[in-house]
């Protein structure tokens, strides 16, 4: 990020900008939505520009910029439309102490104005660093179709509000009372009315909303037991990225994206209980204390857990814990690794004639190497998603190849699936444990046995073609 996004408050401060024509228009029709004292330089100014000077909303100099001139403003804008001009005035501003911006110059600007949906006091602001304009004006357009026009009024209302809703204690009951005034009974009230009878229309809604939510109670804490998903925050389920963004707490583990964790509402406390096979880690017995804490204190809770929570995430263990103190849960699932794989490699896990089951297996579990059935999976034709088989190449190849398993069966790693960061890697079971060596993975991957890639499966098909003819 280049630009940090801030608001700055200009009211009663001066902004000063260079040039008279459309670049300079277009810049002051936004400007004059603020209370800055506007002042403009301009030898030739526009007609709409004499005319806001005549009507005092800004102040209009007949001539071209000088050293001083600048003095105090907090913001410059240089719109002359002249590459030298524009370099003549931003230097005296920069010199006289102003934040300078160049009008259709990134590079030499200091700030950059955005795009920006106006439903005053709510400002959207959308920016793309400069690099893609075009986007910016349609994310703009997208936003002014969906954002209500009267929202900037239902916002006044509920800032003059704020000091009675105080009332309500801080924290999930405050948050509560305002989404429900913003997102239902406040666009109830002033749907169909009369602008001039709006405003008291909404006044009354949160007279009634606030009687309501003292009276209540407040809700009890509850966990959900979210999937995240193999890493890529667009495969983050709807449910899911519902249930962080009203999350108080959210207790992660360690393979959770980044991406997905901003996803989480700011003001959530966010606790990593990571477990790492042959590491460090948090206890079971700790996470399960972290979650029944938190939610026997009210607090709505997302445990969130790579992948689906019902596949090797032990999500027996916490509910049991979570239940054991009479707590309410729920659980919702999310894309797992091995579906996440397969599809990266263009394959399914299962196909006619070929094979009607496949096995999701853990390479290791607590007390070391997970042992299976190796003597039904070393079968021809048989499929498994071997979860956190990375370290345990080496044994689940023995105990197959023990078994009866071709050597040249199939085998396909994937490290950090669907994340821009994945690899890909091909192999055999008698070439596994090397390659896996030479490749040295760093992050989780999960061993698909008896697949290949598609496009390395059909080039062995494409060449035994070629030999029967």
């Amino acid at each position: 990020m280049q630009h940090f996004p801030i608001f700055v408050a200009l009211a009663g401060r001066r902004v000063v900008l260079s040039g008279g024509g459309e670049a300079a228009l277009a810049k002051l029709r936004l400007l004059m939505k603020t209370e800055a004292h506007l002042t403009v330089f301009a030898p030739a100014p526009a007609p709409e520009i004499e005319g806001w000077d005549a009507e005092g909303r800004l102040r209009l100099v007949r001539r071209g910029m000088e050293p001083g001139d600048a003095t105090c403003a907090a913001l410059f804008y240089a719109a002359d439309e002249d590459a030298a001009e524009d370099a003549r005035t931003a230097a005296i501003a920069r010199a006289d102490g102003a934040m300078i911006n160049i009008v259709d110059n990134l590079e030499d600007s200091q700030f950059i104005t955005p795009a920006i949906v106006d439903r005053d006091p709510v400002t959207v602001a959308i920016g793309t660093e400069g690099a893609a304009p075009v986007l910016a004006r349609a994310i703009k357009a997208e936003l002014e179709a969906r954002l209500p026009s009267r929202l900037g009024m239902l916002a006044r209302v509920g800032k003059g509000f704020r000091k009675m809703a105080e009332a309500l204690p801080f924290g999930r009951k405050r948050r509560d009372f305002w989404a429900d005034y913003y997102f239902d009974a406040g666009p109830r009230a002033v749907d169909g009315v009369e602008d001039g009878d709006a405003r008291d229309s909404a006044a009354r809604a949160l007279d009634d909303l606030l009687a309501r939510h003292l009276s209540e109670e407040q809700a009890p804490g509850h966990v959900s037991f979210v999937g995240a998903g193999p890493g890529d925050p667009e495969l983050l389920t709807l449910k899911a990225r519902k249930l962080l963004d009203a999350a108080d707490v959210v207790i992660h583990d360690r393979l959770i994206s980044p991406e997905i964790l901003e996803l989480a509402r700011r003001e959530a406390l966010m606790i990593s209980a990571g477990k790492e096979g042959f590491g460090p880690s948090v206890s079971q017995s700790d996470i399960n204390d972290l979650i029944v804490r938190h939610v026997s204190e009210g607090a709505q809770v997302v445990r969130l857990k790579s992948g689906d929570p019902t596949v090797f995430g032990r999500l027996d263990e916490e509910v049991a814990a979570v239940t054991a103190e009479g707590l309410s849960y729920s659980v919702v699932p999310g894309i797992t690794a091995a579906s996440a794989a397969v599809a990266t490699i263009g394959q399914s896990l299962t196909k006619r004639e070929r094979n009607a089951s496949v096995r999701l297996l853990t390479g290791h579990d607590m007390k070391g190497f997970a042992d299976h059935d190796w003597k039904a999976l070393a079968k021809t034709g048989e499929v498994a998603a071997i979860y956190m088989g990375k370290k345990a190449s080496r044994f689940i190849q023995g105990r197959l190849m023990m078994h009866g398993a071709d050597p040249a069966t199939p085998v396909t790693v994937v490290e950090n699936a669907s994340r821009a960061d994945q690899r890909v890697i091909g192999t055999s079971l008698s070439a596994l444990p090397a390659d896996l060596a030479e490749a040295d993975l760093s992050g989780p991957a999960l061993v698909l046995y008896g697949l290949a890639p598609r496009a390395a499966e059909e080039t062995v098909t494409l060449m035994s073609q070629q030999e029967a003819l």
